[in-house]
């Protein structure tokens, strides 16, 4: 019988695990003056700590051979490095990249944290968790984070026009809401058309007596802004235009072919395929609304079901502009399935029903809309401007 058991155990030896290649782990913790460097290879293994100026990529990569040297590590071991998304942006990854290191933009609000209402929370601590989450991501384990998709320099200076454009005319309403607020608390109503400067000369308080001079200027001033912002608005819109007309590139055919589609304009189709479609892969339609925030959020712990409302994580641009949509959607397409879907399920609720009933739409929508735009097929029952024109 012993012989029988040597013999097996000759004949079939005992798989030896294939030691795995050692990996140098790099976390960052990034400040505005100063960047905490966390280095380890392994779980068991207590972290070296340095911090460095903010910027400062030769003496970044200086530690990193001296991390390589502390470790016993040969020069060419692999490095994979990870930080938040913030302030920092993009430069950052591709600076890492450029040296041969491996780096991950985690989103910061995915990153677990303890739920005591007292916590103790240091830079030190927070560098010390994302090396411990950058070791269980790189065994396997991939949903402990998301992972930022990082933007080419190229795709992300795409994004710069419409973004500029938002923030002039979000400024522009700022500071007309302002100058009718000023105006209202002294009795005035005033039409902001034609020349506004020489109508706060003339114009009257509520007891007849003219502007006074510290007011009258701080209007003025307020007027000058608000022309400034238009005519910078009229030309971020020209250059757009310009931008419309170029026939060699693929994000603009894009914004082209949903531009034919009824209930989207050109501010909408511009937004979607500049921060969504042009440079992201989408594999689900799972993934596209997840990242515009339009995903549900049910909450159950026993007999206790509620639902919390969308994510609203993501892209605020395109969820913003994804609920927009879908209102003139409804209007502009009354012959469409998702029209019909909304008005069989939601059209006769009430106030706050119908407003869940347009989130969802606009959930459908954007995903139909990354289909038009990856196979070419119409939404069921889309018109074109085209055909209206026809009709």
């Amino acid at each position: 019988m012993t012989a029988t058991l040597a013999a097996v155990t000759s004949t079939n030896p005992r798989p030896q695990a294939t030691p795995s290649p050692v990996t140098l782990f790099l976390a960052f913790e990034l400040g505005a003056t100063t960047w905490k460097l966390g280095f380890t290879i392994g779980m068991a293994q207590h972290p070296r700590e340095r911090t460095i100026p903010a910027g400062a990529i030769a003496q970044l990569l200086q530690e990193i051979r001296r991390a390589k040297e502390r470790f016993g590590l040969p020069s060419d071991t692999p490095v994979v490095s990870c930080y938040e998304a913030g302030r920092e942006g993009c430069w950052l990854h591709r600076c890492l990249h450029s040296h041969g290191i491996t780096n991950l933009v985690v989103d910061s609000a995915s990153i677990e944290i303890n739920r005591r209402q007292r916590r103790a929370k240091t830079d030190r601590l927070d560098l010390h968790k994302l090396l411990t989450m950058l070791l269980r991501h790189q065994s396997g384990e991939r949903k402990v984070w998301s992972v930022v998709q990082v933007p080419s320099a190229a795709e992300e200076d795409r994004r710069h026009l419409h973004r500029e454009l938002l923030t002039a005319k979000r400024d522009r309403t700022r500071v007309v809401n302002r100058l009718q607020g000023l105006l209202a608390g002294y009795g005035i109503r005033l039409a902001l058309q034609g020349d506004v400067e020489a109508k706060l000369d003339q114009v009257r308080q509520w007891d007849g007596s003219p502007l006074l001079p510290a007011l009258c200027n701080r209007l003025k001033h307020a007027w000058q802004q608000v022309q400034f912002l238009t005519t910078h608005i009229r030309t971020l819109e020209a250059e757009r235009r310009a931008a419309l007309r170029r026939q060699d590139d693929a994000a603009v055919a894009k914004v082209q072919q949903l531009f034919t589609l009824r209930g989207v304009g050109i501010n909408s189709a511009w937004l979607y395929v500049m921060e969504f479609f042009a440079w992201r892969e989408f594999q689900t339609p799972k993934q596209i609304g997840a990242l515009a925030g339009l995903t549900p959020t049910p909450y159950q712990s026993g007999e206790s079901r509620r639902e919390q409302g969308i994510t609203k994580a993501g892209n605020r641009h395109m969820r913003t502009m994804a609920i927009e949509i879908a209102w003139t959607w409804r209007r502009f397409q009354p012959t469409s399935a998702l029209t019909h879907w909304y008005e069989t399920r939601f059209g006769h609720g009430s106030a706050r029903l119908r407003k869940i009933g347009f989130v969802a739409m606009a959930r459908k929508l954007l995903i139909a809309l990354w289909r038009f735009l990856k196979t070419g097929v119409l939404p069921e029952g889309a018109k074109l401007k085209g055909e209206l024109q026809a009709n």
